[in-house]
């Protein structure tokens, strides 16, 4: 079998455990993982044979005394002086999460480290090397996505999302989830709000006819039935905390709310990703309001474009429909384009096929990447 070793340090945790979980099922390569202290934690993993901790000055050390023929870097976000020397000296892999911050020149870096996070910034500028940040990606073999969208000359796609859940809820409530820290950075939560209180002020006439037509002939499908006091829950599915829980909150106890069939559910506390795996599950539909515009270390980065969205891995792993901005470029069959009003989009019908993304299939398509890293 192949030996290589898959590192994680900074937050990707979860892209790491799935890559992890299809690599367990691999007869073509053996994988150690590298991860920090705070990675172990976040997955609730212990120290074994092919899980080792480390930290960022005691990496180069530990990879060396194994004969690995490719290293996988999960997040090259800090600790810059350190993965330069792991790209130097062994065959490298790092997987991009922001296109831009990889392209961005020394002067963008610099004069974005006292825009904000300045305590941070500079931490990385004085002590992790953050000016070598361009010398890490470019001694780098292979720099990889996880959107096959994204792929193109300068990157390859690691393919390492699949359909871990594949039951359909049987929901008497019709449930509409927005997985997601509230927050309006990265999610425009104001539009959300008032689409919701439009289609509350609209719930007697045409808006909720259609949902209703909708779920009764969901639920037909099922052998349940439906009748007109079928009720509709939105579930913000993440941490709510600032303006935007003052939102949710006055939404939450208006009167007229009270009056409908439509409830919201929110939280004021990191959702467990127990908690989280279930309320997805019950999700008869994902609503990703993603603002298309966002940054990393102030540098512009477009979703869909230069970024890829999380909700892209949510709605393969629970095998849902997902509502994304009209201007999201995809070409996943999965995703319903939100344009119109509410119910044009949130209750559509379309039945998608996600076979291709079995865990078998895969893993052979990651293998296949693998191997064209060696």
């Amino acid at each position: 079998m192949k030996k290589i070793a898959y590192i994680e340090l900074d937050t990707h945790a979860e892209i790491a455990l799935n890559f992890m979980e299809l690599m367990n099922d691999s007869t073509s390569f053996s994988v150690d993982y590298y991860f920090s202290e705070k990675i172990l934690k976040t997955l609730g993993l212990k120290e074994s044979e092919n899980i080792k901790k480390t930290t960022s000055g005691n990496l180069i050390q530990q990879l060396s005394t194994n004969n690995y023929q490719l290293i996988i870097i999960g997040t090259v976000h800090r600790y810059f002086n350190n993965f330069e020397k792991v790209a130097e000296q062994f065959n490298t892999s790092i997987i991009c999460h922001n296109l831009n911050f990889v392209k961005a020149s020394k002067f963008d870096l610099l004069s974005s480290v006292f825009k904000e996070d300045i305590q941070y910034r500079l931490k990385l500028l004085l002590k992790e090397g953050l000016l070598r940040k361009s010398n890490v990606y470019k001694q780098a073999k292979n720099l990889l996505v996880l959107d096959a969208n994204l792929a193109n000359n300068n990157n390859k796609n690691l393919p390492i999302f699949y359909t871990k859940f594949f039951e359909k809820p049987d929901n008497e409530t019709f449930t509409i989830v927005i997985p997601g820290a509230v927050s309006q950075k990265r999610r425009d939560y104001k539009s959300v709000i008032k689409k919701l209180k439009k289609l509350e002020l609209n719930f007697e006439e045409s808006e909720l006819r259609r949902s209703e037509t909708f779920v009764e002939n969901t639920l037909s499908e099922r052998g349940s039935s439906v009748g007109t006091t079928q009720k509709i829950q939105v579930i913000f599915l993440g941490k709510a905390q600032g303006k935007e829980l003052e939102m949710l909150q006055d939404f939450d106890s208006s009167t007229s709310l009270r009056m409908t069939n439509i409830s919201i559910k929110y939280f004021t506390e990191k959702v467990s990703q127990d908690n989280f795996d279930v309320y997805m599950q019950k999700a008869d539909v994902l609503w990703c309001p993603i603002q298309q515009k966002t940054e990393f270390f102030s540098q512009k980065e477009i979703y869909g474009f230069t970024k890829m969205s999380g909700n892209i891995g949510d709605a393969v792993k629970f095998g849902k429909l997902a509502v994304f901005p009209d201007d999201y470029p995809s070409k996943y069959s999965f995703i319903i384009p939100e344009k119109g009003s509410l119910g044009d989009f949130l209750f559509t019908r379309k039945d998608v096929d996600f076979s291709e993304f079995s865990k078998e299939k895969v893993i052979q398509e990651l293998e296949k990447t693998i191997f064209a890293l060696l």
